[in-house]
């Protein structure tokens, strides 16, 4: 044992002991920066460089997945944030799409509930539609009726609107797999607010975050001991840089592997191991839920893609089509006679008009806070609902979507600062045994 008696008296004891620390605190400057880099900035941020992205279609497919660099810019957009898009469609396909089909989906918002509430909101409003209507079509017809008679209208216009609403409702929930594109509705928003995306991480797991950053330390420290061993060693210069680099990337992975797996509890050495994000699926869920009913799919946005959406022209015409029949029933037993009066196509055009004109405003309550709140909670616990009976993978994959393909960058991030803090050390204590 003279050969360990002899290491231990001409070991440098402070530069061995400092490596350990050095790891320790590189670690947790490694989780925490790793973080920075994973959420922020939410847009990207970096210069145009000239030829940039003419070369970019040349580089390896790992380089033009760095933020900016197939758009010619050098700089940085959060990893979570560029990847938004990516996430939403996982999320719809792991997730959402479990809800069942659109139609399934929209009948859980109760359309009888729907239909009532438009036939309230939108019962006055028929007074004004008939007058702008008849305005434009017909003002001196419209004009030389009685006051009687124009009230007699629009009490039959609005006696049929339960019936039309009724009929607008069902011919929606018949169509809505033509109409309404969840995953559309989900990517599209997704893209265009990439804070929500970060919102569903810190919301339910700043916790498991902050302890990330806190074992980025414990690693460091743990990895260092053998590295200070093999540099007491060896005594080379490079040596320290050269494994910095092995120890960034492996804490960083084991900051992700902390994280995420494994997606079903596993002993390890006689330790019950289990992804701290996984430990708390029923807690995420919720989150992710409110976040989805309360800014994603809304009653509101609903409204909207259905009306403007890509599939808008469709839905406005299928509408239109369901209304007509009641605009001919509100006109009575005048019908006839007001269809010589005024000519067969003039009156179809009238009947045309109140019915495209209705369209839009059919929908409006789509957009009242207060009813759009009540069916958010609805679509609040069937989504939670879904979101905790995901198998634990699937639920992984939902949730590390926006990361996975990007973590070699984090791992690379590792890795530079670790052979940084091997020269800064390098630098400060000098090769042990030099």
């Amino acid at each position: 044992m003279e050969w360990l008696s002899d290491y231990v008296h001409d070991l440098d004891w402070v530069a061995f002991l400092s490596i350990p620390v050095f790891t320790g605190v590189i670690g947790w400057l490694i989780n925490w920066s790793g973080l920075v880099m994973l959420f922020a900035p939410l847009r990207f941020h970096g210069i145009r460089v000239p030829g940039m992205k003419e070369l970019a279609t040349v580089l390896p497919r790992k380089l033009q997945e760095v933020p900016g660099v197939l758009q010619g810019g050098i700089g940085w957009q959060g990893i979570v944030p560029a990847r938004a898009a990516k996430m939403g469609s996982i999320a719809v396909d792991k997730a959402i799409a479990k809800l069942g089909t659109p139609a399934e989906f929209y009948q859980q918002l109760e359309p009888d509930q729907i239909a009532e509430h438009i036939v309230t909101v939108f019962r006055p409003e028929i007074p004004e539609l008939v007058d702008q209507v008849m305005e434009v079509e017909y003002p001196r017809l419209w004009h030389d009726l009685p006051p009687t008679v124009k009230e007699a209208v629009y009490h039959r216009v609005q006696a049929q609107l339960p019936s039309v609403v009724g009929t607008v409702t069902t011919e929606i929930g018949i169509h809505i797999d033509q109409l309404l594109d969840p995953k559309i509705m989900v990517i599209d928003h997704f893209q265009d607010n990439p804070g929500l995306v970060v919102r569903i991480f810190r919301d339910f797991g700043q916790k498991e975050l902050d302890m990330m950053v806190r074992f980025g330390f414990i690693f460091g420290f743990l990895l260092g001991i053998p590295v200070a061993l093999i540099d007491s060693i060896a005594h080379q210069p490079w040596l320290l840089p050269v494994l910095g680099v092995v120890v960034g990337w492996i804490t960083n992975a084991l900051g992700m592997w902390l994280i995420f797996e494994p997606p079903e509890p596993k002993k390890i050495l006689g330790i019950t191991w289990h992804g701290l994000f996984l430990k708390r699926q029923s807690q995420a869920a919720e989150v992710y839920a409110q976040i989805i009913a309360d800014d994603v799919i809304t009653l509101e946005r609903i409204g909207n893609f259905l009306l403007d959406g890509p599939r808008g022209d469709r839905t406005r015409q299928m509408l239109a089509t369901a209304m007509r029949p009641a605009i001919d029933q509100a006109a009575g037993p005048a019908r006839g006679a007001l269809r010589v009066a005024m000519g067969a196509s003039r009156f179809d055009s009238i009947r045309d008009s109140v019915a495209q004109e209705a369209v839009g405003r059919t929908l409006t309550p789509f957009r009242d806070p207060e009813f759009s709140a009540r069916q958010a909670d609805k679509i609040r616990v069937l989504v939670a609902t879904r979101t905790k009976e995901l198998p634990p993978r699937d639920f992984v994959d939902m949730m590390r979507s926006a990361i996975k393909e990007d973590e070699w960058m984090l791992y690379a991030h590792g890795a530079i600062m670790g052979a940084a803090g091997g020269f800064l050390h390098l630098a400060i204590f000098g090769a042990q045994g030099g």
